[in-house]
Order: C-alpha cells, then sequence, then structure tokens
C-alpha cells in the first residue's frame, strides 16, 4: 500500500516581523525624514551650502604669533615675535666644487654668480663669502629688498625674489661651472614645503574618494548604494570645513586642522552611513517595506551611530584639556565633522533611503552582485575564528591579550621629538641645501635664542645687556656643549625692549646634548649673566626648548586628557547599554589597541628597516603631538565598532539567548558591516601613509595599525572571549548608576 502525500500542502507560515518602532527619537527623525523625503535632502543641502558659502565669506582665523608658546618658552617667543628687530628677508647660497675640492671663491664662475645674484630683481646685496674650515664651502648671505606692508604682502614680496635668486642659482650650478651650487632661506624653504603639503593633500583628496568608493562598490555590488555613504561622508567633511571658519574665531585655525577633517570625516562618514544602509537593506530582504526597514534600521544603526557620535565627540573634546593651541583647534574641527556626520547619517540619509528605495540596488555591478551573500548563510572566516574563540574563552583572551602586549611592549622605548628641517624629506633640494650648509658650517645649524626684555616696555640698558653677553660668551667659548664661534652678539629691537642672543649649538636639535646645553642656560648661565639687571625678564627658547617643553607639557596633560575621556565615555556607555561591565570592557579593550599601535609605531619609525617599504628616512623619533592626537582618535574611532557590535549582542540577549548564542548571533550579523568599515577606515589612513611628509606617514601608518587590529584581535578574539565569561554580568549594573538618564531608543 503506497501513500500519496498531497502535493498542494501549503508551506509552513513564516514567523510575522515584528512590528517597526515609532518611538525614539532617532526613530521619530528617521520617520520624518523619510515621510518628508525631498524636503529633508533640500534642507540638507542648504545646510551645506551655508557652510560653505558662509565660512569663505567670514574667512578664517589663524592661531596668531606667540598664542602656540608653551612652558618655558612662551615668555620667550612671546617677545620676540611681538618685537620689531628689522630683521631683512634673507636667502643664503651654498658654492662647492663638483670635484669635492677646495672652492675658489674669485674665479670666474663664482664672481659671475655673485654679479648675476646682487642683480636679480628683489635683491639688496650679497655679503662677502663665508668660507668653512677645509675650505669646500663658501657661503653667501643674500639680503633682499622687500618693501613694508603687511605680512602677506612681505611674504609675497620675499617668495618673488626668492624665485629669482633660484633662476640664477640654477643656470650657476652644472659640469660647465663645475660648481655645485644650493639656495635655502625662510622664505624659499617656505615656498618649497608648502607645496610638498599640498601636494600631499590633493593626493589624499584624489585618492580617499575613489579608493572608498571602490570597497563600497565591493561591499554592495550596487552602484547607488556604494555612491550614498561616500558622497554623505564628502558632503560633511566640506560643511564642517565651511563651519570651522566660524569655529576659528573662538578658537582659531591651524595648518593641518583641513587634512584631519578630510582624514576623520571620509572615515566616520562612511563608516556611519554603512551601518545604516546595511541595516535598512537587511530589514528589506526580511520583506519589510521601505519605510518600516527605515524605522527598523534608525532604532539599531541610527542608534547605535548617535551614541558613537558622541562616544567620539567626547574623545575629541579630551584635547581641549591639553593647553596647547593646534590641540584645540584639531579638537574643534574633528568635533564638528562628527557632529555633521551624525546629523547627516539621521536625517538625510532615511531621505535618501525613502527616495530610492529598491532602487538602492541598481545599478548592479554583475560580478561583484553575485559575490555579495544574499542567502543569509554566516561568513565562512568569523564562523572559523569564532568557533574556537567561543569554545575556549580563556585560552582565547590569555593569546589575545599576550599578542596586543607584545605589539605594545616596543612604545615603552619611544623618544619624542619634532622634526626640523635636516628630518624633513630629502627630496626637496632646499632640504639637502640645508643639511650641506650645518655639514660645513656647525654654527649655522641649531641654536638656543636668549631673549631679554622689559615687562613694560621700556627701553633695556644696553650697556648691562651687552656686558652680559659678554660675559656668557667667555663661559661659552672653550665649552664644547656650544658653538659659539667668535662670540655672542646682541641684537636689540627697534624700540629697545627686547634684545636677542643667538647660542649656536654643535648638534641637532634634539640630540641629548642639544637638550644638556639648553637646562645649562636655563638654570646657571643666563640667570647668573643677566640676574644682575634690574627690571628684566630672560627666557631661552628654539627648537630644541620648544621639543623640551612640548613634552613636558604632554606628560602634564595626558593624563587629565586620559581621565576625563574615559570617565565621560563610560558614563555615555551605562547610559546607552545599563551597563558598567560595557563600559569597562569598552575603555580597557580600546586602550589595549592605542597601546599596541604605540608600539607598532615605535616599531616602525623609531628604526631604519621600514624605510624603504614606506619612503621615509628614520629621525629616530615619533613626532610629540602624535601620541595624544592619536590616543583621542583611535579611543573615538573604536566606539564605532564597539557600539555596533554590542548593539547586535544586546539584540539577541534581550531576545532571549544564552550569552554565548547573543555573542556568536551579534558578532556573526555585524561581521560583514564591521570588516567593511574598518577596511575603509585602514584604505584612507593608509593613503596618508603614502605621502611624503612624514607627520602624514606617522599619523597614517599609526590609525590604520589601531584600526586593524581594533577590528581583528580586539573584535574577534578579545570581546567574544570576555563577554562569554561575564555571561550575565556583562549587563551588570550597579545601584547608584542607575540614577543615570537612558539614552532614548
Amino acid at each position: 500500500m503506497t501513500t500519496t502525500l498531497p502535493l498542494d500542502r501549503p508551506p509552513a507560515p513564516t514567523p510575522p516581523l515584528p512590528p517597526p518602532p515609532r518611538r525614539g527619537l532617532v526613530v521619530r527623525i528617521a520617520r520624518w525624514s523619510a515621510t518628508h523625503k525631498w524636503l529633508a535632502i533640500v534642507l540638507w543641502l542648504a545646510f551645506v551650502a551655508a557652510a560653505i558659502v558662509g565660512g569663505g565669506a567670514v574667512g578664517t582665523k589663524e592661531v596668531e604669533d606667540g598664542e602656540e608658546g608653551i612652558g618655558a618658552s612662551a615668555g620667550a617667543d612671546k617677545a620676540l615675535i611681538q618685537a620689531d628687530f628689522n630683521d631683512p628677508f634673507t636667502e643664503f647660497v651654498l658654492v662647492r666644487a663638483a670635484d669635492g675640492g677646495a672652492v675658489d671663491t674669485g674665479s670666474d664662475a663664482v664672481t659671475t654668480l655673485t654679479a648675476n645674484l646682487a642683480a636679480a630683481p628683489g635683491v639688496a646685496g650679497v655679503s662677502e663669502p663665508q668660507v668653512s674650515e677645509d675650505g669646500t664651502a663658501a657661503l653667501y648671505e643674500v639680503t633682499l629688498d622687500v618693501p613694508e606692508g603687511t605680512d602677506a604682502e612681505e611674504e609675497d614680496a620675499a617668495s618673488a625674489a626668492a624665485a629669482e635668486i633660484a633662476q640664477v642659482v640654477e643656470a650657476t650650478g652644472g659640469t660647465a661651472t663645475g660648481l655645485v651650487v644650493g639656495q635655502v632661506g625662510d622664505a624659499s624653504l617656505g615656498e618649497a614645503l608648502d607645496q610638498v603639503y599640498e601636494d600631499d593633500l590633493q593626493r589624499a583628496e584624489y585618492l580617499s574618494l575613489p579608493v572608498s568608493l571602490l570597497i563600497m562598490l565591493v561591499v554592495f555590488g550596487a552602484l547607488i548604494a556604494a555612491a550614498v555613504p561616500v558622497l554623505l561622508a564628502l558632503s560633511s567633511v566640506v560643511a564642517a570645513m565651511g563651519l570651522s571658519a566660524f569655529a576659528s574665531y573662538v578658537v582659531p585655525s591651524t595648518d593641518i586642522l583641513a587634512s584631519v577633517v578630510l582624514l576623520v570625516g571620509m572615515a566616520v562618514g562612511v563608516d556611519y552611513s554603512l551601518f545604516y544602509v546595511r541595516r535598512e537593506r537587511e530589514e528589506r530582504e526580511k520583506g519589510r517595506g521601505t519605510m518600516d526597514a527605515v524605522a527598523v534600521a534608525a532604532a539599531t544603526s541610527g542608534r547605535a551611530v548617535v551614541v558613537s557620535g558622541i562616544a567620539v565627540i567626547i574623545a575629541m573634546a579630551g584635547m581641549f584639556f591639553a593647553g596647547e593651541a593646534t590641540f584645540q583647534s584639531l579638537a574643534m574641527g574633528t568635533i564638528l565633522v562628527v557632529a555633521v556626520a551624525v546629523i547627516g547619517s539621521v536625517t538625510a540619509l532615511p531621505a535618501l533611503l525613502s527616495i530610492f528605495g529598491r532602487w538602492i540596488d541598481r545599478p548592479r555591478v554583475p560580478l561583484l552582485w553575485r559575490l555579495r551573500r544574499r542567502d543569509g548563510s554566516e561568513p565562512r572566516v568569523w564562523r572559523a575564528v569564532l568557533g574556537p574563540v567561543l569554545r575556549h574563552p580563556k585560552t582565547a583572551l590569555v593569546a589575545g591579550l599576550l599578542a596586543l602586549l607584545a605589539l605594545a611592549a616596543p612604545a615603552l622605548g619611544m623618544k619624542l621629538s619634532q622634526p626640523g628641517i635636516s628630518d624633513l624629506s630629502k627630496d626637496v633640494p632646499e632640504v639637502q641645501t640645508y643639511d650641506a650648509i650645518t655639514a660645513a658650517f656647525p654654527s649655522e645649524g641649531a641654536a638656543h635664542d636668549i631673549a631679554v626684555w622689559t615687562p613694560d616696555g621700556s627701553p633695556l640698558d644696553t650697556d648691562a645687556v651687552d656686558d652680559a653677553v659678554a660675559t656668557l660668551s667667555t663661559q661659552l667659548s672653550d665649552d664644547p656643549e656650544f658653538a659659539a664661534g667668535d662670540g655672542l652678539v646682541a641684537e636689540y629691537s627697534a624700540d629697545g625692549s627686547v634684545a636677542r642672543v643667538d647660542v649656536p649649538v654643535p648638534y641637532e636639535h634634539d640630540d641629548e646634548r642639544a637638550e644638556d646645553s639648553l637646562q645649562l642656560l636655563r638654570d646657571d648661565l643666563v640667570p647668573a649673566a643677566f640676574g644682575g639687571i634690574d627690571g628684566v625678564e630672560t627666557g631661552v627658547t628654539g627648537m630644541t626648548a620648544g621639543n623640551v617643553d612640548f613634552r613636558g607639557l604632554l606628560a602634564d596633560r595626558m593624563p587629565i586628557v586620559i581621565g576625563f575621556v574615559l570617565l565621560m565615555t563610560i558614563v555615555v556607555l551605562v547610559m546607552a547599554f545599563r551597563s558598567l561591565a560595557v563600559a569597562l570592557t569598552a575603555a580597557g579593550l580600546n586602550l589595549l589597541s592605542v597601546a599596541a599601535s604605540y608600539g607598532l609605531l615605535t616599531l616602525v619609525f623609531q628604526n631604519s628597516w621600514a624605510e624603504g617599504l614606506l619612503g621615509f628616512e628614520s629621525t629616530g623619533a615619533i613626532l610629540t603631538w602624535l601620541p595624544l592626537f592619536l590616543f583621542v582618535i583611535l579611543f573615538g574611532l573604536s566606539m564605532d565598532y564597539h557600539v555596533f557590535v554590542v548593539s547586535r549582542i544586546r539584540e539577541g540577549a534581550k531576545a532571549g539567548m544564552t550569552t554565548r548564542e547573543a555573542v556568536r548571533t551579534g558578532i556573526i550579523r555585524s561581521a560583514g558591516v564591521v570588516t567593511s568599515a574598518a577596511v575603509v577606515m585602514v584604505a584612507v589612513f593608509s593613503i596618508f601613509a603614502t605621502l611624503g611628509a612624514i607627520d602624514f606617514k606617522q599619523m597614517g601608518v599609526g590609525l590604520a595599525a589601531a584600526i586593524l587590529i581594533d577590528a581583528t584581535i580586539v573584535r574577534a578574539v578579545l570581546l567574544p572571549s570576555i563577554m562569554v565569561l561575564l555571561g550575565e554580568r556583562n549587563w551588570w549594573l550597579p545601584k547608584p548608576l542607575r540614577r543615570l538618564p537612558q539614552l532614548e531608543h
């Protein structure tokens, strides 16, 4: 007997989807934007346009001279900068024999060179040659004829005259004359370095956009879906740059602000949109309509974006406590771009998703579209990694911690220094000339600058100051720590209220012996020489002093910055997740990521093994300002992943899953978006690692390494192992903290 199965039996019913959320500020904003989609887009574009036009109209206020002084250098810096020394603009021309032999300053070629220099437009005169001890180099000081005017007008005139000198120098050097001729000076070096930084920034701008778009194409497999995050991030960046002009009248701007805003803005802007678009698409694939999918995305990813944005803004605000103008400017700029990116993600993005609807998956890129995982299966790589971590959480935790501590260990030997001229790119001819000058004439290299001034602006007693300078010169004449040469001379400002004494040293500015000589001047020699003059103040500044004082500032302020960022981030996460354990875990893991990036940075840039790979010459040190900057940036950006991943884990826990299953499901479901977001950030930051300037390289490598570590070892090993070991204690919240308000769902 056979049994015939009914062929028309209906399939098992699909469980109904839970109703879309309607409560919560983020959801209400998203629903309004999706309902009034065209109005929302017009308002967003009007906001961006107003920021750009308004910022261009008001202009940007730069940090004024003297405002950047710190520590013991501050008083001397301010006195010297504000004084009028009637210093002429000068350029230096170095002449050497092509065969490395002695230079004949009376030869026809050299005589013709000096005559052509004197006759060049914008040149007031050429000094007699200063010949090196071995006779292989002759140095000429060329005084420029710069009419009085505003600072900008005088700088433009000096640059034009320096360009005329460059033509003479280029025409003279070569095999025909047997001479190697080089030029360096404030005007020519400033122009060259400005061009290097301008080229670097243009390269970063030109590459970051197509690279981000290409990654988004791979992620989504469709052009519109890929373009939306990139274009929204770009609009956030340009709007923030416009707003930063207004903000500069509260916190003056600095030169590197634009590059940092671009760096951070593209990274967080793409990530926030990526989180939102991926969740909206996921909900549509479950069968929801566009409006409901947008609402669910707003309640989950949208809320995660807001929480993450608040955490990032708090981290950036930590730079306000650094007590230095550059950090405060960067704090303002990064806060603006993150805030604008968050606003765009919760307002303009829902409107765009409503406009495009299912057309957001058009036009499809055939191969990339087929590679998309649409059947809901789990990523094999993440399954393979998570499996042993969840089965053996203690072992995974220990292994992960040991790996990060090993990466962080080299940071114990980190040396901090600000690069001098000789540390800049050797591809710049002016830097090559500077190196040759300092090698032939040690007194033309690093120097300490002694400032003597009267607090009330009254004229100095020049006889007393000259006597003190003579006494100091005698003390230094036989001291190998200094290169006083024929003696020290005091230069006086036009009103006679400030004196300047340059004390050369035969070392690089960041040499320990240069720092020892600085302390000797500050602690003993200068007070002894000038202490008997009534009514004057003294100070020692210069590049060495700037390094020493900046390190001192960091030592004083870094604990304050770290404490503020940790405390406020923990408070925000407690308010968001109602869990002290989650907040403490996030803080600890982020600290480990930052420490590991410090270690890698030290390994790469304090040694020479990576020079050929990254195209740089090791200075043997890390930029003085970089550790504090990296801490706040990385601590903030790491919150993107942590908030998003923990939000998915929390969803599973609320749905009744066990901790192990909630961790597994949350990480697997967020794996694609976290990986994609990390790839975007690493790619954008890596672009900066390919630029010519050493500060961009170090910043790019440090950021890229930390994000890579955070998205792999931290999120795939440490976070799941800790949460599994904690179990239900993940959601522990002490009674006193329950009084904190909850960030609205």
